[in-house]
């Protein structure tokens, strides 16, 4: 009992550890922090308002909304209370004839009452018991920009909820890509395959997928950069763009003398200090707003010498089923070369094949030497 909770618990502090030291999470997010106050402009963020507020968390947006209503009924509130106090409706005898043309407000003799009013003047409630009583023009004014603010009030708060609730990166939630990725062969060519599914029956029109492949160089001048991109293609059976996105899909990366795996093998792909960020581009069919979704993948994550399960079956009624269970399950493939290198050099030769165990990552076909007994 206690190794398992200790394993648990080693095991979400290693998944903590991975999250941070991500550039992109696996659901899509950018781990990254701008430190430097030389360029921290808090001033920026307010001049572009509408974002800012459309960008916030929804339990800011519900503080804003309630202090925006609340706010601008006590501020009127005080407002009409002050204009009551001025004209003296507070001084005169309520069942007076004089004193009812001398009143600005019916029944409104308090703060408490000036917030009511302020209430039902701003959500057009009018009870009827607190009233106007036209003799004071500046209770006029008033009420016309209190009507005008509560109608922009509403538009801003309304517009921002329906744009929170529209936001594109909403539909990018229903397209999931597969938790790892594998290395196989795949129509006679060494392959990154990665799998990506859309769980809507709506499609997402003109797709688009490409790939960034994120590590550190150092440039022949010696100078390092730390988040060096190169760009990985990724194919389709269908091609690359305008994909027919109703059902999963594998996407492939040819693994050539230009693709940069091909400097690296099945025994040395853990070793190895890079993230391979996936995007795919799109206009949702229902909304027609672009929407983009992203993943990442770690060297861990990707298995060399593995097939993915399949997902797309048919039954006998003449319909197409898909298992999402199998969706990033994989199966160790019969024949992969042990490297890019090899596969390509060997092409028309016998392949050096790359045979699994538990790990994928045993080479049976390798004979292991050492260097200082062989006779020159």
């Amino acid at each position: 009992m206690f190794k398992f909770i200790r394993k648990q618990i080693h095991d979400r502090l290693v998944e903590r550890t991975i999250r941070r030291t991500r550039l992109v999470t696996k659901d899509g997010h950018c781990n990254i922090k701008f430190g430097t106050t030389e360029y921290h402009n808090h001033f920026a963020f307010l001049m572009d308002l509408w974002t800012t507020f459309v960008e916030i968390h929804w339990c800011f947006v519900i503080f804003f909304f309630a202090a925006a209503f609340t706010g601008s009924w006590f501020i009127f509130g005080l407002l009409w209370f002050s204009l009551a106090k001025n004209n003296g409706d507070f001084d005169v005898l309520q069942n007076s004839s004089e004193s009812q043309q001398m009143k600005c407000l019916d029944n409104v003799n308090s703060l408490t009452t000036a917030f009511l009013y302020s209430l039902e003047t701003q959500t057009t409630i009018g009870y009827g018991s607190r009233t106007l009583t036209g003799h004071c023009p500046s209770t006029v004014a008033l009420l016309i920009i209190q009507s005008l603010m509560g109608t922009i009030i509403n538009c801003f708060m309304c517009g921002l909820i329906l744009a929170k609730i529209s936001l594109p990166k909403r539909r990018a939630k229903t397209v999931t890509y597969s938790e790892i990725a594998v290395i196989c062969l795949w129509k006679g060519n060494l392959c990154l395959q990665i799998r990506v599914a859309n769980l809507r029956k709506s499609l997402l029109i003109g797709s688009h997928i490409y790939g960034k492949l994120l590590r550190t160089t150092i440039t022949p001048e010696g100078e390092t950069i730390i988040l060096d991109q190169v760009n990985i293609d990724f194919l389709v059976d269908a091609g690359k763009d305008n994909l027919f996105f109703i059902c999963p899909l594998a996407l492939y990366h040819v693994i050539d003398k230009l693709s940069p795996f091909s400097e690296m093998a099945a025994d040395t792909l853990q070793q190895q200090e890079f993230e391979l960020v996936v995007f795919l581009d799109g206009t949702a069919e229902s909304t027609s707003s672009s929407c983009q979704v992203r993943t990442s993948y770690l060297p861990r994550e990707i298995k060399w010498g593995y097939n993915f399960l399949p997902v797309v079956s048919r039954t006998k009624g003449g319909k197409y089923c898909v298992n999402l269970s199998n969706f990033s399950k994989t199966e160790p493939a019969v024949t992969t070369p042990h490297c890019a290198c090899c596969f390509n050099n060997e092409h028309n030769k016998e392949l050096i094949l790359h045979r699994h165990e538990r790990e994928g990552i045993d080479n049976l076909g390798f004979d292991v030497i050492d260097l200082q007994t062989v006779v020159m």
